[in-house]
C-alpha cells in the first residue's frame, strides 16, 4: 500500500460526445463527477496503480454546490479516474 485514505475524482463522459474511449487516451472528453477516497496501491514491480477499499458511496457528486469545494479541499484532482 502506498497511500491510505486516498481522494480521487471519478470522471463521466461530457455531453454531446460519442462515449470516450476509458482511461487516459481521451482525457478532454471526461468531466469530475464524483469525489471517493480509498487506498492506494502501487505494484513496485511494474509502477501499476491499484485504488481498492472504498466506502459505501462517495464524499462528493458534481450537483452538491459545494463540489469544486470538495475537489480542492481533499486535492482528490490528484488522480481522475475516466471511466463512469
Amino acid at each position: 500500500m502506498k497511500k491510505q485514505g486516498f481522494y480521487f475524482i471519478e470522471a463521466f463522459p461530457k455531453p454531446g460526445e460519442n462515449r470516450p474511449a476509458a482511461g487516459t487516451q481521451e482525457p478532454d472528453k471526461w468531466r469530475p463527477y464524483k469525489v471517493w477516497v480509498g487506498d492506494l496501491w502501487e505494484c513496485k514491480g511494474c509502477g501499476t496503480t491499484i485504488l481498492a477499499g472504498f466506502g459505501d458511496g462517495p464524499i462528493a457528486e458534481h450537483y452538491q454546490p459545494t463540489f469544486q469545494e470538495t475537489v480542492r479541499r481533499l486535492n482528490a484532482s490528484q488522480f481522475q479516474v475516466n471511466d463512469c
